[in-house]
């Protein structure tokens, strides 16, 4: 019964809705402290690795190109921790993912400007831990560090409501626009935090992370 309540949890609306704020904060965070990046999804850094390898720029490939290994590194690594964990009674396997977060989203709060790369592919990893562990919304797919998916699934749900007047579609849409919109309020105190606390403003993050772990206790 434990295990199933902690399974349900991580399906809610609550959490996703933290979730997605903190991802909106680290797009932010990356963004104006580290670089002018978006360590969240990797279509960009694949564009980039692509122009720069065209350019034959070695090291602009791999400045993208590492960020995207963390991201496949940390969904592999998710789904070993799920092997691992899912059997077990005290902590659910999506706890340990959030826990493993925090201390690695604590470690770069100490990393100076000059080791932003490392930052920003611990980042990556990060965000790939994330996306991978809690990847549905009441039993649809979603995304808590990415929006693309999410706006089109709201607008999918939406024309369904507008053509079948089925109220399912239109509550499923809501979830999903309310998704988008914490991952812009994520964002927005991101910009207020990192203007205020600098580097140390990723213990937001940290918090929210924290928070939604002890929730699913």
């Amino acid at each position: 019964m434990k295990k199933l309540k902690q399974q349900q949890m991580s399906d809610t609306l609550f959490v996703g809705a933290l979730l997605s704020c903190a991802g909106g904060f680290l797009d932010a965070y990356t963004y104006l402290l580290r670089g002018k990046v978006f360590a969240n999804a990797q279509t960009g850094n694949m564009v980039l690795f692509g122009i720069n390898l065209l350019e034959k720029n070695v090291t602009g490939m791999f400045c993208y190109l590492l960020p995207i290994f963390f991201f496949f590194l940390g969904v592999l690594i998710a789904e070993i921790i799920k092997d691992r964990f899912k059997e077990k009674e005290n902590i659910h396997w999506r706890q340990v993912i959030l826990l493993i977060e925090c201390i690695m989203l604590t470690v770069t709060a100490f990393m100076p400007s000059s080791w932003d790369l490392i930052v920003n592919s611990i980042i990556s990893f990060v965000c790939s831990l994330q996306v991978e562990a809690f990847r549905k919304l009441h039993g649809s797919p979603y995304a808590t560090t990415m929006c693309t998916g999410n706006l089109r699934s709201a607008t999918w749900h939406f024309y369904a409501y507008t053509k079948n007047k089925e109220k399912i579609s239109l509550v499923n849409s809501l979830r999903y626009f309310t998704i988008i919109g914490f991952f812009i309020l994520g964002a927005v105190a991101g910009a207020f935090l990192c203007e205020a606390f600098s580097l140390s403003s990723i213990f937001f993050a940290v918090l929210l992370l924290i928070f939604t772990a002890i929730l699913m206790w």
